[in-house]
């Protein structure tokens, strides 16, 4: 897949398939405009998608967003589902203030886009005055055919990235993951921490991820952890671990269960399976430990190893 960044300076020669949106998470809902771009690929045309490297709501609300996926994240994903252009576009007072037929003429012309796919309620142009029936109107002028894909829903609802926010901050992971088709994640270097739970046989990798990365609620989950090639069942703890430290600072700290050997400086992805306990603390390092340990039980019996 080919990565645009940081630049409104691209050019793409081959015929496209463009679909346009945020797409955080890229969950079951983007899925469908996903299928829509893999059906005009296999009739010969480039697979393209649109976004912004920062969401427009975070600068236009100026308000503390945070991702469900990185833009690296969202990256590795759309690759892996047969994308062949990513566009992260930066969202300058340019773009944010362009009138929608020129947003329209200018993705035409610099991308050669033959299809648009969109989403029911996908708005562009200065102060979101575009919308799918601007797009229908300006087809035959500007010679692409559009497809307006419906809305997916889970229990009665529309699966949007609201509605996955909302069901990880409150520790439905199994909920969130049913709605985004696939487990939720971090994706992280294995940095070195204090190795207080080596001292205590129960080693753990630890991760410093973006500050704008979505995080479920503080506590203990079940998760899952793959390396080289291998599923490992995880206990993970996001916290501030009151019981060692004073530091305010929320971490992801991961011990998995059957596994040895250096992890440091390798990128992992822990997924999160199911809600364990809130993070609490503890009398003693020895109480802890012991907690730790039922929590590798009661991890073992959830995930079924």
């Amino acid at each position: 897949m080919i990565c645009y960044k940081n630049t409104e300076e691209f050019h793409i020669e081959e015929p496209t398939s463009l679909s346009l949106g945020k797409f955080d998470g890229v969950h079951r809902g983007h899925e469908e405009l996903l299928a829509r771009l893999m059906h005009d690929k296999r009739q010969g045309l480039k697979a393209a998608v649109f976004t912004f490297d920062i969401p427009p709501k975070k600068l236009t609300e100026n308000h503390n967003y945070r991702l469900l996926t990185t833009n690296l994240e969202k990256q590795t994903i759309l690759e892996q589902r047969g994308v062949d252009y990513l566009l992260q576009c930066p969202f300058t007072p340019e773009v944010m203030h362009m009138e929608p037929e020129d947003f329209v003429a200018w993705l035409v012309r610099d991308l050669h886009v033959k299809s648009i796919v969109v989403g029911t309620d996908f708005h562009f142009g200065h102060n979101r005055r575009g919308d799918r029936e601007l797009l229908g109107q300006l087809a035959p002028k500007y010679g692409y055919e559009l497809t307006v894909v419906e809305k997916l829903q889970y229990q009665g609802r529309d699966i949007s990235s609201t509605y996955v926010r909302e069901e990880i901050l409150k520790g439905n992971m199994q909920t969130a993951n049913e709605l985004l088709g696939y487990s939720f994640f971090v994706q992280s270097e294995v940095i070195h921490g204090r190795q207080l739970g080596r001292t205590l046989g129960i080693p753990t990798i630890n991760m410093e991820l973006p500050a704008e990365k979505l995080l479920p609620p503080k506590g203990v989950y079940v998760t899952r952890v793959v390396i080289g090639g291998r599923s490992y069942t995880g206990v993970t703890n996001v916290g501030q671990k009151p019981t060692v430290s004073s530091n305010h600072k929320v971490n992801v700290e991961t011990h998995i269960l059957d596994y040895e050997g250096d992890l440091y400086g390798q990128v992992l992805r822990v997924s999160f399976l199911t809600f364990v306990r809130p993070e609490q603390k503890f009398a003693s390092v020895e109480e802890l430990k012991a907690q730790m340990e039922r929590d590798i039980e009661t991890s073992r019996r959830m995930d079924g190893v």
